[in-house]
């Protein structure tokens, strides 16, 4: 490969893009929100949250030394991240902490980036996680959803016009955003109907730290919701 050529990829990948329409950013997030609300269409698109919630637990847990054994995907949408290490300790609590916090943060370090007209490297950075994380998969369902959801973003960034790479790009980051959000309600009631524990990421937060299971997913709530917050004045211009 000449120098030439590494330099158009680099400038592609890593260049500044123009900002899209401010129509394009508003339809691109009333999509999103028709994919979060209405419950069939939640039913398919939250197994793109379970995958950045299943990747948050396993990417912590390798950030605080703790060994990765596998995750999984379920078809209902749930999911398992496996890790070896200290069973309790600042980095098992970040890791469980991790879950229902990745989808949002990633949306907000999204918007961010497309904030600052970085939609290609956006889109190539969301690519590299997905295969980064293939490799730890461990289950057929969980390979199918990694890497159809890969290729969707591998092909965009390819092959599209730049068009088509910020109407995807922002539908994937409000996407995340607004789909973060949901996740902590859905507990909420779930532990409400079971009258309290379960064997949730609250409930093993708070074996771990004796901080009760309600503070835990409260912080979900405040870092879902004011994730949404700034992330939608970053990627509305305001």
């Amino acid at each position: 490969m000449d120098t030439d050529h590494i330099s158009d990829v680099w400038s592609r990948v890593f260049g500044v893009q123009p900002d899209p329409s401010f129509w394009l950013v508003i339809a691109t997030g009333v999509l999103a929100l028709v994919a979060v609300v209405p419950h069939t269409a939640w039913r398919l698109s939250r197994n793109a949250v379970t995958i950045a919630h299943e990747g948050g637990h396993g990417l912590i847990a390798l950030l605080t030394g703790r060994r990765l054994q596998g995750i999984r995907l379920h078809s209902d949408t749930s999911g398992l991240t496996v890790s070896r290490g200290r069973p309790t300790g600042p980095g098992m609590v970040l890791t469980a902490a991790a879950g229902y916090t990745a989808p949002s943060l990633l949306g907000l370090a999204g918007a961010a980036l497309l904030a600052a007209g970085h939609i290609t490297a956006l889109l190539w950075g969301a690519t590299a996680l997905l295969l980064a994380m293939l490799v730890m998969i461990r289950n057929a369902y969980g390979v199918l959803t990694v890497v159809l959801t890969g290729a969707a973003f591998l092909l965009v960034s390819w092959l599209t016009t730049p068009d088509v790479q910020a109407a995807f790009a922002y539908a994937a980051v409000w996407f995340l955003l607004l789909g973060g959000v949901r996740p902590p309600f859905e507990l909420m009631g779930k532990r409400r109907r079971a009258g309290g524990g379960t064997d949730s990421d609250p409930d093993q937060l708070a074996r771990l730290t004796h901080v009760p299971a309600a503070v835990w997913l409260g912080l979900f709530h405040v870092v879902t919701l004011c994730s949404l917050i700034g992330g939608g004045r970053w990627l509305l211009g305001l």
